[in-house]
């Protein structure tokens, strides 16, 4: 599994995308983006790249960094295995030249959460989502949010808990796998397979799709602690922590470019 283009291009497109992309007015919230979600912003930062970048020496640092979200959710705010959101914002950071940012912690009825182009969800446990939740997560998702989340410890109660909620959200639509021919599998490391350490099978992302866009994103098989607190949580279970961080930098790839 090699990155694409060779070692420099990948880290050069997420420099020259993420750089500005997450600092843009992206959210509009009297009207849907385009199908193609962040199209739009892509070819806007590509036009303006050479005007920005002479700014650059102006431009704050909150404005030409990559955040995440972090969701609080349940008795103990979304906080199973709390440090796997920072991890998660050092492995972007250590594979390219953005500046990042502590996670922020935001809940799914705060308002918040319509400046927060990328959230973060994970945990060990069954949880339900409220009325207000699910109708700020249909706006957010139709709206060009994107959503990543991610079981806990391979437990199995908040993967089930995650498709049954998930698949709440837009009307028709239900969670599925995300086949191995799906661009987030190459969005930066080229994954033809990803087997499981303690199964004999393939283990495949979950989906959730708005017109056809895939807009959040779940792993059950303790994709966090695979790169996260040296995995010492999930060893031996799961996603190996190699593939771990190569998925979970693919993701966060894929969410800064579509």
């Amino acid at each position: 599994m090699n990155a694409i283009g060779g070692s420099n291009r990948p880290r050069d497109e997420i420099k020259e995308l993420g750089g500005c992309l997450w600092s843009l007015p992206w959210f509009y919230p009297n009207r849907v983006l385009p199908v193609s979600r962040f199209t739009f912003h892509v070819s806007l930062v590509l036009l303006l790249f050479g005007v920005l970048s002479a700014q650059s020496q102006s431009i704050d640092d909150k404005q030409a960094t990559f955040f995440m979200g972090r969701v609080k959710y349940s008795a103990n705010d979304g906080n199973d295995c709390g440090g796997v959101g920072q991890d998660l914002m050092k492995l972007v950071s250590r594979a390219s030249t953005i500046k990042v940012q502590e996670e922020r912690k935001v809940r799914l009825t705060d308002s918040d959460l319509f400046e927060t182009p990328f959230l973060f969800m994970n945990g060990h446990n069954d949880f339900v989502l409220t009325e207000p939740e699910l109708a700020n997560l249909r706006k957010y998702l139709s709206h060009g949010g994107f959503f990543f989340a991610s079981g806990c410890c391979n437990l199995q109660g908040f993967p089930k808990a995650w498709r049954r909620e998930f698949s709440r959200i837009f009307q028709g639509e239900k969670v599925k796998p995300i086949p191995y021919d799906h661009l987030i599998y190459r969005s930066f490391y080229k994954i033809d397979r990803i087997r499981c350490l303690n199964e004999p099978r393939d283990i495949q992302l979950e989906g959730l799709y708005y017109q056809g866009n895939l807009v959040a994103v779940m792993c059950a098989d303790g994709l966090c602690c695979s790169f996260s607190a040296n995995n010492t949580c999930n060893e031996g279970k799961g996603v190996s922590p190699d593939d771990g961080q190569k998925l979970a930098l693919n993701i966060a790839v894929y969410a800064l470019t579509h």
